[in-house]
């Protein structure tokens, strides 16, 4: 009779917790979709401020402008932590055309991050197309040398995730230029990372890897349409002279902030729990899916906790990171303090792919933790919450080594992200409330569960 009462005992503690639960699942959506100060908090940061480039004095009004709403929530906490960034300048607006026919035909263009400039009355060559890296090597030197090579691989639209796409033809943009330096092209230009035939050229990192200095070239991308007519031109005409001006320039590395609030444990004070995102943007617009959303939805989530007078077990702190976009200084800068203070990380989660509805989430865990997060399904169906899967996290928590740690990344529905992704049109009106708010709630329900249940 004893065993029989027991197992009664265990299943209803086990249906009591579900209840509670879901529960406050339930108040934490209903909170975020009717009180959330997220979507405000994004308006101010990207009206008000507008660009966040790394080094720049946008920069240093989005970490003021974020402390001060974090001060505002009655956090344990709140703090900058330093670190120095790398300062890149765009200068005056770039120009590009090409000759059709001794016609001018503009095309749109902008500076990759860590380009460097062209010279002060722009460069003139002939062009070569090439679909990859590979194909590169394989034309060499004698067809290379003096031009400009043309990065032209399209997204592959089978892909349902966008990701995949943009991950297969990335290498494009952060390595051209290095490659093609290597057999003595004297610029590249590479179609921009995006499904949408458009005239906003996209920028993003770029790397010229150990190149001694002296063997830099400029690197810029040019927008969809110009890639498309661009290569029709060409094989219309395979001398067609290409101009581009670019006037940016790498200036010394400035001190700038990671920002952090946290809520202590009540009961493991010395577990820690992150959620964060970027706050510095590209200098072309004010980076309100990249990655302004992540960082309201991340503040957000303290906001859900202090509201609902959830009291956390393990210590939950905000982290917003500088310099994710052009170098990764911050999440280095925090992985590296952590280390020094001997900080016990358990958990970590990012938002980094954009503002729109929330589909689930990608796990960096070994099997067992991730049964559990899968048992934890039908506590997010309600919420069409589906997508669970084992993938990237993202770049700024990736940086953390703790002993034994769950990552994790938020999904939202990526089909229409990289029509923004570094781009003019990556502002404010991009970004739809409610989902914006949705957004911020699955983060909170994620952090909720494993600060209950903890980490196997």
């Amino acid at each position: 009779m004893k065993k029989i009462a027991s197992l009664a005992l265990l299943f209803t503690s086990i249906i009591y917790s579900q209840s509670y639960d879901q529960q406050m699942l339930k108040n934490i959506y209903a909170f975020s979709l009717s009180n959330s100060k997220c979507y405000s908090w994004l308006d101010y940061l990207s009206n008000q401020i507008g660009s966040r480039m790394s080094g720049s004095v946008g920069a240093e009004k989005g970490v003021a402008y974020v402390k001060a709403q974090l001060e505002t929530l009655g956090l344990d906490k709140v703090y900058l932590q330093e670190v120095m960034v790398p300062q890149w300048v765009r200068g005056e607006k770039e120009t590009a055309y090409f000759l059709d026919t001794k016609t001018k035909v503009s095309i749109p263009i902008c500076a990759l991050g860590g380009s460097i400039a062209t010279s002060k009355n722009g460069l003139t060559a002939e062009v070569i197309e090439v679909h990859s890296l590979k194909e590169l090597e394989t034309l060499g030197t004698d067809k290379v040398k003096g031009k400009i090579v043309f990065y032209n691989r399209p997204f592959e639209a089978e892909n349902i995730d966008a990701f995949k796409s943009y991950g297969n033809c990335v290498d494009q943009r952060y390595y051209g230029a290095r490659d093609a330096a290597k057999y003595g092209a004297v610029a590249t230009i590479v179609r921009s990372m995006s499904f949408r035939l458009d005239d906003f050229p996209h920028t993003g990192a770029q790397s010229y890897g150990d190149m001694p200095k002296e063997q830099y070239i400029p690197t810029a991308a040019i927008s969809t349409n110009a890639a498309e007519l661009l290569s029709k031109k060409l094989k219309e005409n395979s001398s067609l002279k290409f101009f581009m001006k670019l006037s940016c320039q790498n200036l010394d590395e400035v001190l700038s902030y990671n920002v952090i609030g946290e809520i202590t444990g009540s009961e493991n004070p010395e577990k820690i729990m992150i959620v964060g995102g970027h706050l510095d943007s590209w200098d072309l617009a004010d980076g309100s899916q990249d990655d302004g959303a992540g960082v309201v939805q991340s503040i957000e989530v303290m906001e859900l906790f202090k509201k609902l007078n959830y009291k956390p077990k393990n210590t939950i702190r905000v982290v917003l990171f500088m310099n994710e976009e052009f170098g990764g200084r911050g999440g280095k800068k925090y992985e590296e303090l952590s280390k020094i203070n001997h900080e016990n990380h358990i958990f970590a989660l990012e938002s980094d792919a954009g503002g729109f509805s929330p589909r689930g989430f990608s796990f960096e865990c070994d099997g067992t933790n991730f049964e559990k997060v899968t048992n934890w399904k039908y506590l997010f169906e309600p919420y069409l919450i589906h997508s669970f899967t084992i993938g990237n996290t993202g770049s700024d928590i990736g940086h953390l080594t703790s002993a034994k740690i769950v990552k994790a990344g938020l999904i939202p529905d990526s089909q229409r992200y990289f029509d923004y992704h570094h781009a003019a049109n990556d502002k404010f009106d991009a970004v739809n409330k409610r989902e914006l708010e949705l957004g911020a709630a699955t983060m909170a329900s994620l952090v909720y569960l494993f600060d209950q249940y903890g980490i196997d």
